[in-house]
């Protein structure tokens, strides 16, 4: 019977095969908004939860009978996990089930910026043939240009590996300097910001990295140059941005994450010239989507059985954990 049942709340929808694995087995439950209160409130009734939205940090004070934390992705700045830990909650993410589609993400955006196409079929509908060929002279090709990546982890090194298919110069700055891919050239921070002709943010937000990219490394990019945010929107300067494509100080950006989610219909971020944004999609596709939930589904019945998850973010739950 569905009382007997173990719940488990998602605080966003999830892919229809994850809710049909999940049938019968835990009584699931879809919040109805990503408002705290709202979480707070269903919380209560919660033996694990699957988070594709942020988490309030007192979460877990609002959960007793909560066993496990299952990150719908791979970011874990959605959850809280020291204090998870301490209330004995097993915490899992799924590293690598989005990795080619934000890369695929990246280089979509890179090209819309160099190479802006849908501006030329826009412009051949409207004046001709002959005003949409002439803005081609103005285009720029990926080939021989240096693309900086902030963050060689997973993510990172396939960016990598495409950008040097590409044709292009790569180097990096990463936490692991000893697992640099032996195709990019490890360099500071500062010099990326110098050297590149885009640079693509693919850290982790952590204390160290939140507002990495300052207005004065901003500034140091060469005016033909474009910077791409796939990572959190903490780790930019978001006014400093702002101010260098309202002055034309950098080429272009493309924005898919901010300090506050979702963004603002007054942002100025709204009027700044060559940039493109979307809300947080780089890690969705029709595949990934599938492909997060169900392995998010397989990773809660795993701790519902009184398992480990495959991927244990904090092992040190164990200590704190009050049920069997």
């Amino acid at each position: 019977m569905e009382n007997d049942l173990q719940t488990v709340l998602a605080t966003n929808a999830l892919h229809s095969h994850a809710a049909e694995m999940l049938e019968g087995k835990v009584r699931l439950v879809i919040c109805p908004d990503a408002r705290f209160e709202t979480l707070r409130k269903l919380a209560g009734d919660a033996h694990g939860i699957i988070v594709r939205s942020q988490l309030p940090d007192d979460i877990c004070e609002h959960a007793p009978l909560l066993k496990g934390l299952v990150r719908h992705g791979v970011g874990l700045d959605f959850i809280p996990v020291e204090s998870a830990t301490c209330n004995g909650v097993a915490v899992a993410n799924l590293p690598g089930c989005n990795t080619q589609t934000v890369a695929e993400y990246c280089f979509a955006q890179l090209l819309n910026l160099r190479r802006p196409l849908v501006k030329s079929d826009a412009l051949l509908r409207a004046e001709g043939w002959d005003r949409a060929r002439a803005i081609a002279n103005d285009f720029g090709e990926l080939s021989g240009t240096t693309l900086g990546i902030i963050g060689v982890g997973v993510i990172g090194t396939r960016i990598a590996e495409i950008a040097s298919a590409l044709g292009m110069k790569v180097i990096g700055s990463s936490r692991r300097k000893k697992v640099m891919p032996v195709y990019v050239e490890h360099v500071s921070v500062e010099e990326i910001f110098l050297r590149s002709d885009a640079v693509i943010l693919s850290c982790a937000l952590t204390p160290e990295t939140r507002g990495l990219v300052s207005e004065r490394l901003i500034n140091s990019m060469k005016a033909s140059a474009l910077l791409i945010n796939v990572s959190r929107g903490p780790v930019l300067d978001t006014a400093a941005l702002v101010d260098a494509l309202m002055h034309g100080r950098i080429a272009g950006a493309a924005l898919d994450v901010y300090d506050v989610h979702p963004l603002e219909t007054s942002h100025a971020l709204l009027r700044c010239p060559n940039l493109l944004l979307t809300p947080h999609i780089a890690a969705i596709t029709a595949t990934s989507f599938r492909a997060m939930s169900l392995g998010a589904a397989t990773e809660m019945l795993r701790i519902l059985a009184g398992k480990d998850p495959e991927n244990l973010v904090n092992p040190k739950y164990r200590q704190y954990r009050t049920y069997l």
